[in-house]
């Protein structure tokens, strides 16, 4: 256990993760009193948007009118979400606003890049290596690189360690290319196939080849498993999480429409706090915020914490 850290990174996605998927119109002003709400939890990192193809994710048609109504608060970085250059001109729009990082996004899985983005892994690294251009030319750091479906894919099964590896070299090569200077990698379990031991496969083999990189965690809880896989991050040192309040979200490409959305934000902070970790973040106001979360969309959400209220709040009761 000496690998703990001492504190953690929670990037929140609820907002932007959230709305892409549900089915119902999501109203503007309930998804501005969102991101309103969890601006009050101490929460310093928050996906606001995507500024995509509305055709493709109608519940971000409303990008630009949410992240002009909400209330920015000093401390807190609020992002949008973007994949082409059509998507980063209306990022930068705002971008007194918002803090607009970049990133080279890549799959494991070639069956998902087909799902996903109707490319052949090659075609991806093309566009990916012209995106880097444009976002370096726009002055928008390239910091990340960022592989979805690490763990596993619903379209090609299992993902090996050796695939990460050499999807992770591919990113490297284009920042070469382009002058970017990563900073972090990003391993998303974008379909829900993580287990701990893959957690701590794939983990080791990326630091046997970049022992010094920083570490960033996306874990879907498609198949329940995202706690016990955050779990397992913690225990080999990764600081930084994204996560979504309630459970909200899930990737709409990715072929089970009824599956959980991303770990939910309340349960990984309970985690962090019973392991000793800061978080930084007021756990009984982000469990009101999850609350509101579900009351938004209309049904229940997978956060079991919502629901059942946190420790500390009983541990006050039996004091």
């Amino acid at each position: 256990m000496s690998d703990l850290p001492r504190h953690v990174e929670i990037h929140e996605e609820g907002p932007r993760e959230g709305f892409q998927i549900e089915p119902g119109p999501i109203a503007t002003a309930d998804k501005i009193k969102l991101i309103d709400a969890l601006s009050e939890t101490g929460l310093k990192h928050i996906q606001v948007c995507s500024f995509v193809n509305t055709r493709l994710v109608p519940g971000w048609a409303d990008a630009e009118a949410v992240v002009a109504g909400f209330t920015a608060r000093p401390g807190i970085e609020y992002t949008p979400l973007f994949f082409n250059g059509n998507g980063l001109e209306r990022a930068l729009a705002f971008k007194d606003k918002l803090t607009i990082n970049g990133a080279i996004s890549l799959t494991a899985s070639e069956g998902f890049t087909q799902k996903n983005l109707h490319r052949s892994h090659a075609e991806n690294l093309e566009a990916m290596r012209k995106h880097a251009l444009l976002q370096a030319s726009k002055g928008v750091p390239v910091t990340r690189i960022g592989v979805m479906a690490a763990f596993g894919c619903n379209y090609q099964g299992d993902i090996t360690p050796a695939q990460v590896i050499g999807t992770l070299k591919d990113g490297l090569a284009i920042a070469a290319e382009t002058g970017a200077k990563i900073e972090l990698f990003s391993l998303a379990d974008t379909m829900g196939w993580a287990t701990p031991a893959r957690i701590e496969r794939v983990i080791g083999a990326v630091r046997n080849h970049w022992p010094d990189m920083k570490l960033s965690l996306h874990l879907h809880d498609t198949r329940g498993m995202a706690v016990a896989n955050a779990h397992a991050g913690l225990k080999l040192g990764v600081t930084r999480y994204d996560s979504t309040v309630g459970g909200l979200g899930g990737c709409p490409f990715a072929g089970q429409p009824k599956a959980a959305g991303n770990i939910c934000t309340e349960e990984l902070v309970l985690l962090c706090e019973e392991m000793g970790i800061q978080t930084g973040v007021d756990l009984d106001k982000l469990i009101e915020v999850g609350r509101l979360a579900e009351e938004i969309v209309g049904h229940q959400l997978p956060s079991e914490l919502i629901h059942a209220g946190s420790l500390d709040a009983f541990r006050r009761k039996a004091a």
